[in-house]
């Protein structure tokens, strides 16, 4: 999954990784293959598309002339330099991703990669959940962060289960009515 030598890490106990200059610690972070999919697709765009657009940027914007007052070239510095900083944010979280698949699970308790339903017990209303990876997560697609307080309530509860969240909004009731693994 993850070549250790090739980073400037090194493998300790439970999965917590200790950078060899630094000595701080770095734990995994689970994710699912489609999330690390994801982030390597960004990486790459960032870096075949994004990259090439902002040097040619940088070129037109050095031929107008004088670069202190040239917004376009320092706008398009800026865009390279936040371009720089996502690229290597993506490189550590990449580096750092556990990859579980969700079909290798089953039964009725909830875990990483679950996909769920759950009825709000005040409304009725049914939602849909897959707990993912906090990089991958998208609340709008169903996709919840495995920190998200929802999500902590939820795990370790079962098929069947009532499971209060609390939230800033206060608490609220869930029971859990399907628990999926795909």
């Amino acid at each position: 999954m993850i070549d250790v030598a090739a980073t400037s890490l090194r493998v300790s106990q439970d999965k917590i990784f200790v950078h060899k200059k630094t000595g701080r610690t770095m734990e995994k972070l689970p994710m699912t293959k489609e999330g690390v999919i994801a982030l390597e697709a960004e990486q790459r765009h960032l870096k075949e598309k994004e990259r090439p657009a902002i040097i040619q940027a940088i070129a037109v914007a050095r031929e107008h002339g004088d670069l202190k007052e040239n917004a376009e070239y320092h706008a398009a510095r800026e865009r390279q330099s936040f371009v720089e900083g996502r690229l290597a944010e993506l490189k550590s979280i990449i580096s750092l991703a556990e990859i579980i698949d969700p079909s290798t699970f089953s039964g009725d308790v909830v875990r990483f990669g679950a996909t769920l339903e759950l009825a709000d017990e005040e409304t009725d209303a049914v939602s849909n959940y897959q707990i993912v990876g906090t990089h991958e997560a998208d609340i709008k697609n169903g996709r919840l962060s495995v920190t998200a307080p929802m999500a902590r309530a939820l795990i370790g509860k079962s098929l069947g289960d009532s499971v209060e969240v609390i939230s800033p909004g206060g608490a609220k009731f869930y029971e859990i009515i399907k628990v999926d693994y795909k």
